[in-house]
């Protein structure tokens, strides 16, 4: 769960310790060590949940003429709900307490892009996976064609987080998302980069970003945040990234991450990677279910030039 603030809470723990308006002849600072007392009870830093957050950026927006910029809102939001549907049906076990509700209200849109708010960065990982798959037939033309000739073809640019995030007012905030905004500010090289915080997460649950490659969805089941998982899906149901045997033909056939610089956040920096995943999918049009193809996508490139 993500930890919401209550604006009443904190307006009568306000009220209680200190003054919305004083004029004094005598200005004083003032003693807040019983306000900040409270506060803190209520904030509960330690308890605030660390959540992944994947950023998405439709690169170089501002450069598209002004017709084909009123479109690309239509088509990312085309796009990510196309996604959303590929990571439910793909990934049932994985994705088994979310539905297109729950992803839409845990997004944050800015128009040619936005931010989404998942429970791990293997979540954030495969939807920038499933997105990439979506982007390239789009690019390809298999995905409203005409569109694409009039719109022209899309780049993305990725970033994935791992911290605090909280919710007020039905709005989200937290280190998470800024430093996501962050990292897509500062690159300018469309690539996919991730902090060291999700670097960690991988490193501690499969022994690094470069085993995906021989991930098994059993493998999966065994890291702590799917231990509560529903496990009868397992036999129920297949992966399509993660096989139930180690495969290079489809699903994530090549992993690379390096090291490229480190960013500011606060008072302390945070080391940057750029990660470049080659993913496999078999695909089926569901409006013709005769229609299938294999599509083989790069999520992220290999260029190494710093942020």
């Amino acid at each position: 769960m993500i930890k919401t603030l209550d604006h009443k809470q904190i307006r009568e723990i306000l009220l209680k310790h200190d003054n919305r308006v004083i004029f004094e002849k005598t200005n004083v600072v003032p003693d807040e060590s019983e306000l900040r007392k409270e506060l803190d009870s209520i904030l509960g830093m330690e308890n605030c949940s660390r959540k992944s957050v994947l950023g998405l950026d439709i690169f170089q927006y501002s450069s598209y003429g002004e017709f084909e910029q009123m479109l690309i809102p239509f088509l990312f939001k085309t796009m990510i709900n196309t996604t959303i549907d590929l990571c439910l049906e793909n990934h049932p076990f994985i994705f088994q307490y979310y539905n297109h509700e729950r992803i839409e209200k845990l997004f944050i849109s800015t128009g040619d892009g936005g931010f989404f708010i998942f429970d791990t960065p293997l979540h954030s990982l495969l939807f920038a996976s499933n997105y990439a798959i979506v982007l390239r037939i789009y690019n390809a033309f298999h995905f409203f064609p005409r569109l694409r000739k009039i719109i022209g073809g899309i780049s993305t640019r990725y970033a994935i987080t791992h911290d605090r995030v909280y919710t007020y007012n039905e709005n989200h905030y937290g280190r998470a998302i800024i430093n996501n905004a962050r990292i897509l500010s500062r690159d300018i090289l469309n690539r996919c980069l991730i902090d060291e915080h999700v670097h960690r997460w991988f490193t501690v649950n499969i022994d690094g970003i470069e085993n995906l490659q021989v991930l098994t969805i059993d493998d999966v089941s065994h890291i702590h945040e799917f231990s509560d998982y529903n496990q009868l899906l397992l036999a129920t149901s297949s992966d399509k990234i993660f096989g139930r045997e180690p495969s290079r033909q489809e699903g994530i056939i090549n992993s690379d991450i390096l090291k490229i610089g480190k960013i500011k956040a606060k008072e302390m920096d945070i080391s940057i990677y750029n990660l470049h995943l080659q993913v496999s999918l078999s695909l089926i049009n569901n409006d013709d279910l005769t229609q299938n193809k294999i599509v083989t996508v790069s999520l992220g490139n290999l260029n190494t030039t710093g942020i």
